[in-house]
């Protein structure tokens, strides 16, 4: 990088800054206040057709200021870290605050849930890469998956890498810092055959650049499942199991998460409200977070509360044993914050795990779904009709490519309809997941009709 990012120094001047806005907003007559100030620095190269396309080199700081008078709140933001600049925030925010509503459930954490220990997560792995080296590694990439044979171009490969550090502190006394890193590089390459073009792509991403996939394999793996694509077809519309690679079930984890989280269930706008202890998954399924794991892609020892976060268990049993809550929707469900404000962190399921050929064997005939599209989930019925592309699967084993279908359910009765966790556990994200396999969906493409039309085209 042009600049080092000496960490250290940024958490001791953002915490000097986080205390001036908290003294501020005191002797501006606040009953209480909460500061959240932020760095971060990065690179980040994209390439195309071995030449670099884009040199981006970032540096981005911020600070915001809540205030509460009494249960008025006034909330201002900066992206200038200054002293004058967080005098004008700390004021707009105490000013905002005179105008607002009231609000009985407004204010800080308790002071008795404030995070007291903060242990090494190992999250902040700084690299310090130059963009020579960033940008030898993205060609590196793309020359890899375009050595293989039968890719036509490519869409272009990309590297980042970025650090930085997040301060928070409160009219409790509460002040603390957390710092952290991610490092990531992807490739996405485009192959054709007689109906067109198909594309794909790959990625690794991590906090330590130890742990990064080499730059050879990530491009081989976009080639492959580029090449996989090929040839697709449509499928019949029927009724039939699904099968959710790793990707797509984190996404799947994502709905139910956001069904039991704080703000959808005081609004009523999730299909799991007043659901405690009640059943959603087989009862071999088991659902939760490990904020504090070493190492973690969103491991953290306080939540944007400043509550200190802790190993919290979801759906038990296949029960919803545990809503997903910040103070401030614990108090309008008249609850306790589970250390959630800002969302689950390192979630992971404790299932039996099936490898890949077990669950195609056991779903005998459907489709396996690798890529989804459009938005149709509705949170409050829970009903689920996405766009989708993947394989065929007959007799338990794949056949072809297939495209242009939907499939359709809803999501309490794909919960009840889960058959199988796959043991490909995809680890790049917050979420880690297996192949989910389910029963019972609604898969919408061509007709039989359609179908025949199309054969009797290709046979003359």
């Amino acid at each position: 990088m042009s600049q080092a990012f000496d960490a250290v120094a940024q958490q001791q001047l953002l915490e000097r800054r986080v205390s001036e806005a908290l003294e501020l907003a005191r002797s501006l007559g606040a009953d209480a206040c909460e500061v959240g100030a932020s760095v971060d620095q990065g690179v980040s190269i994209s390439v195309r057709d071995g030449e670099v396309e884009t040199v981006e080199l970032s540096r981005d700081q911020g600070i915001g200021v809540t205030v509460y008078l009494g249960n008025r709140k006034g909330s201002a933001t900066s992206s200038d870290a200054g002293s004058d600049s967080i005098r004008a925030a700390v004021e707009k925010a105490v000013s905002i605050a005179h105008y607002t509503g009231e609000d009985s459930f407004a204010g800080l954490a308790p002071a008795e849930l404030m995070a007291t220990d903060f242990p090494d997560l190992k999250a902040h792995h700084p690299w310090a890469i130059s963009v020579d080296e960033a940008t030898d590694l993205a060609l590196a990439c793309e020359r890899a998956g375009l050595e293989v044979e039968g890719i036509a171009q490519s869409e272009g490969a990309s590297f980042s890498s970025g650090e930085g550090v997040q301060v928070y502190g409160n009219s409790h006394g509460f002040l603390a810092s957390q710092c952290g890193s991610r490092h990531s590089m992807s490739c996405m390459l485009i192959a054709k055959d007689a109906q067109g073009m198909q594309r794909d792509y790959d990625y690794t991403s991590v906090r330590n650049p130890a742990d990064l996939r080499s730059p050879e394999s990530v491009g081989r793996e976009a080639a492959r499942r580029t090449l996989a694509r090929l040839n697709a077809r449509k499928v019949a519309t029927g009724r039939m199991p699904v099968l959710f690679d790793p990707q797509m079930s984190a996404g799947l984890v994502g709905h139910y998460l956001s069904a039991i989280a704080g703000g959808s269930l005081y609004r009523e706008s999730s299909f799991l409200c007043d659901s405690l202890g009640q059943p959603l998954f087989p009862d071999w399924f088991t659902l939760g977070e490990n904020p504090r794991e070493v190492g973690g892609m969103s491991s953290a020892a306080f939540d944007n509360d400043g509550v200190a976060t802790r190993d919290n268990v979801y759906f038990a049993d296949g029960k919803v044993q545990s809503y997903m809550l910040s103070a401030y929707s614990a108090r309008r469900l008249n609850m306790q914050t589970t250390g959630n404000a800002g969302g689950a962190r390192n979630v992971r399921i404790t299932a039996p795990l099936t490898s890949l050929d077990e669950m195609l064997k056991q779903m005998g005939t459907g489709v396996l779904v690798t890529e989804l599209m459009g938005q149709g989930v509705n949170g409050v019925t829970g009903d689920y009709s996405r766009g989708a592309s993947g394989f065929w699967v007959e007799n338990g084993e794949i056949q072809h490519a297939v495209e242009e279908f939907t499939i359709a359910g809803n999501l309490r009765d794909m919960a009840a309809n889960l058959l199988a966790v796959g043991d490909d556990v995809d680890t790049r994200g917050s979420i880690h997941s297996g192949s989910w396999l389910i029963d019972g969906m609604t898969v919408a493409g061509m007709s039989e009709g359609e179908d025949e039309d199309e054969d009797e085209e290709l046979e003359g």
